[in-house]
């Protein structure tokens, strides 16, 4: 089986779980919390991700699974797929239109396939290992902007946000004195293929899991950007942290998060 095989299932997954996605978006929904009254699970969340497993499984039988809700299918083979059928649920949960699916297929440390679809724009971004990026059949470049005081930022807050918000609002205060503007939509993997595509210029947050990013990581980096750590280091597959930009401002914006880190500390909880 080749790459390009890989993506098209991946893509008719993620397609086919938008499709139920889009079904469940105008009902009511029926919510429990995870580990945190902030941190949700719809019944769409699983069943959509029911739908993805059995497609992947269906197709690439010896392929490992890590599915955000239902855990871990081992593989007999060395390439493993991470799935989050829903990356935004809480904005689903209220009806607010922005969510995606995340799909992404590694090899050890290595991301050979990406794939993070917006059922509601109809936006399907993808990408494999040295093929570039694309936003369906049209390949996507990331943004020209040079300078943090004229990029439009993003972020996400963690789970504990309640907990820790002064700390994670130090980090949104150096931001909003340096950049021309900062979002928080809610959906990690669209605000990495936003950086991807030119539609935001730098990205951060914390205490993310592989199924959260490792598509969108992908994306980006073969749409001409850069993922680092807030070290600026590469992260590694199971890294929670992401800084992500176009590449031009990565190391002012590294150097924003390293100045902020440096005067509040470590990361609560780690």
């Amino acid at each position: 089986m080749v790459v390009p095989a890989f993506e098209e299932v991946a893509r008719n997954a993620a397609t086919r779980a938008g499709a139920l996605l889009c079904a469940r978006y105008a009902a009511p929904q029926r919510a429990a919390f995870k580990s945190d009254i902030v941190d949700l699970v719809t019944d769409a969340d699983r069943d959509a991700e029911r739908l993805i497993v059995e497609t992947l499984r269906e197709a690439f039988p010896d392929h490992g699974v890590v599915a955000e809700e239902s855990g871990v299918v081992a593989g007999s083979s060395p390439y493993r797929w991470y799935v989050d059928p829903l990356d935004g649920t809480t904005n689903f949960a209220h009806g607010h239109p922005h969510f995606a699916v995340s799909l992404a297929l590694t090899r050890g440390e290595e991301i050979l396939v990406g794939v993070v679809h917006d059922p509601l724009r109809g936006e399907t971004f993808a990408a494999r290992r040295g093929a570039g990026a694309r936003l369906g059949d049209r390949p996507i470049h990331v943004s020209t902007v040079g300078t943090l005081d004229a990029a439009l930022l993003a972020t996400g807050f963690p789970y504990d946000r309640r907990r820790h918000a002064a700390y994670y609002l130090a980090f949104v205060q150096a931001a909003l004195e340096r950049a021309q503007g900062l979002r928080r939509a809610g959906s990690a993997a669209l605000d990495l293929c936003w950086v991807a595509c030119g539609r935001l210029d730098g990205f951060w947050e914390w205490k993310l899991r592989p199924w959260d990013m490792a598509a969108g990581r992908l994306i980006v980096e073969e749409a001409g950007g850069i993922v680092s750590d807030l070290a600026g280091r590469a992260p590694a597959l199971e890294s929670t942290e992401i800084v992500a930009s176009n590449g031009r401002l990565h190391a002012e914006l590294v150097a924003m998060l390293r100045a902020v880190r440096g005067v509040v500390g470590p990361l609560p909880g780690t």
